[in-house]
């Protein structure tokens, strides 16, 4: 059995192939116009140099003939012999336009009937002379007869002259007709090839349409990472936004999967340091409870002097530091338990601005709220999220010296992909952050203070990550701080 035979094209080869009959048909069609024309200036050339002329000549024969009759007869009336003398004028005229008119004639045909007109015109004239000179000679009865005998001899080669004519009238008809017929031909050529072009032209068309725009416009629509936006009437440009959109994307996942990496390499060692956290806090956190009891009941059954009651406020306020430090570690070793309510984070905000309100005042510093109008509800923990808030304003309290302004902006964003979240940015104009320590303010036991614990922004950031949201810190130094917060707004 056969195979069938297909041949392969790619699509830019299918492109140059039609390209290519078209230009050969552009091409041809120009070669066959030019080539009419000089066919058309042929046969109008033959007719013109040729047969126009002997027709013309032929014409002049007939004239002069014609103009020879009735010169004798006009003789016979008054005898005057200039009668005579046109007659023999018209004679050479005839003469002049018979050996024209032999030089013209190439077919044999026409020297044949040249040949016929000028032997019976010999005769004619032969015959003309001799009624002439019977006339002259007084014997007018003898030439009469003679004039009417000659009659006949005129009229054949009026005949003669007249069929030479219509021949050359023919063949300058039939030229005509073939140069008609030529410009049917070339009409009918020249409407093939448009309609030729035309199919080509569409079929050119329809492979762009099918096989470029079409794919282009299918890879754009993929290819758009927004979704729902209105396309170009240039697909190049759609196309060319839309990977503009697949790079912008791929580098914020870039950044988002760095981030990732990050947390997870934060979360063991935060697992690792829990366990160390929970075991030494609780290992501590009896005795110290025991010491706690001992100081109060001391502090009640004795009376101390002045010296030693600074050194028990000293004892007192390092106890009290230790516990704090034990507490952190406790909050710190097991993961935030979210008691998660619908409602919105500007409350939370308002919340946190009012239990602050002495600590700013003491701090001499200053609060503006930008809200537009208060943020979406969501599913959030206020107490995690207030403590949240608390951490970071008072760690701007601390950064600053002694007095300063602290900006809270509310709004609502987008993020990929197409996800709708409430930000809130707290922005302080405090000494900002180092470059260098920046990427570590995070982690665990990371801290600049003498009396910190390090641990105040690591429980913070483990809060924010439990709602599903981030935190993300820009600072320059000496240019303040910006800690943005950002939770997805969730319906349940």
């Amino acid at each position: 059995m056969m195979k069938k035979f297909t041949i392969q094209l790619s699509l830019k080869n299918r492109i140059y192939l039609v390209n290519a009959i078209l230009l050969c048909i552009t091409v041809i069609g120009a070669v066959i116009m030019v080539w009419f024309t000089y066919k058309t200036e042929k046969i109008f050339k033959n007719i013109i140099d040729k047969n126009i002329v002997i027709y013309q000549s032929a014409e002049a024969l007939s004239t002069s003939l014609v103009n020879q009759k009735g010169f004798v007869s006009y003789y016979l009336q008054d005898h005057d012999p200039a009668w005579i003398d046109k007659c023999y004028r018209y004679r050479l005229l005839f003469d002049k336009h018979l050996l024209m008119v032999k030089s013209l004639a190439e077919e044999q045909w026409e020297k044949t009937a040249v040949d016929q007109i000028e032997s019976k015109y010999k005769q004619y004239v032969k015959s003309k002379d001799k009624v002439i000179d019977l006339l002259k000679s007084g014997e007018y009865d003898r030439g009469l007869v003679l004039q009417k005998e000659i009659r006949q001899d005129f009229s054949e080669i009026i005949d003669l002259c007249e069929q030479f004519k219509l021949f050359h009238k023919n063949k300058i008809s039939d030229a005509i007709k073939i140069s008609q017929i030529e410009s049917r031909r070339v009409r009918y050529i020249a409407l093939l090839a448009i309609l030729t072009v035309v199919f080509l032209s569409l079929l050119i068309n329809y492979i762009f349409a099918r096989h470029i725009l079409e794919p282009i416009r299918k890879l754009a629509k993929e290819a758009d990472t927004l979704g729902g936006q209105e396309f170009y009437s240039n697909e190049v440009s759609a196309l060319k936004q839309s990977i503009h959109g697949l790079i912008e994307n791929a580098e914020h996942e870039h950044q988002e999967l760095k981030q990732t990496r990050e947390t997870l390499m934060l979360s063991e060692k935060m697992a690792l340091l829990g366990k160390l956290a929970a075991g030494t806090a609780h290992s501590i956190r009896n005795p110290l409870t025991s010491v706690k009891m001992r100081l109060f009941s001391l502090n009640r059954s004795c009376n101390f002097t002045k010296l030693q009651s600074e050194d028990f406020n000293v004892i007192s306020d390092e106890i009290k530091q230790i516990n704090k430090i034990v507490e952190n570690f406790l909050e710190f070793s097991r993961p935030p338990k979210l008691t998660m309510k619908k409602m919105s984070p500007s409350t939370v905000v308002d919340s946190a601005l009012h239990l602050l309100e002495q600590r700013l005042k003491s701090y001499h510093v200053t609060t503006r709220v930008i809200r537009h109008h208060p943020l979406s509800d969501t599913l959030i923990d206020p107490e995690q999220l207030k403590e949240v808030i608390v951490n970071i304003i008072v760690n701007a309290c601390e950064a600053m010296d002694k007095s300063g302004l602290i900006i809270i902006h509310e709004e609502e964003n987008y993020v990929e992909p197409l996800k709708k979240v409430n930000v809130i940015r707290i922005i302080d104009d405090g000494a900002g952050i180092p470059q260098e320590i920046k990427e570590q303010i995070f982690n665990p036991f990371f801290t600049t203070k003498d009396e910190g614990t390090g641990l105040g922004l690591s429980i913070a950031f483990n809060i924010i990550n439990e709602h599903g949201g981030w935190l993300d810190v820009s600072s320059e130094q000496g240019q303040g701080a910006s800690f943005v917060i950002t939770l997805p707004i969730k319906d349940s």
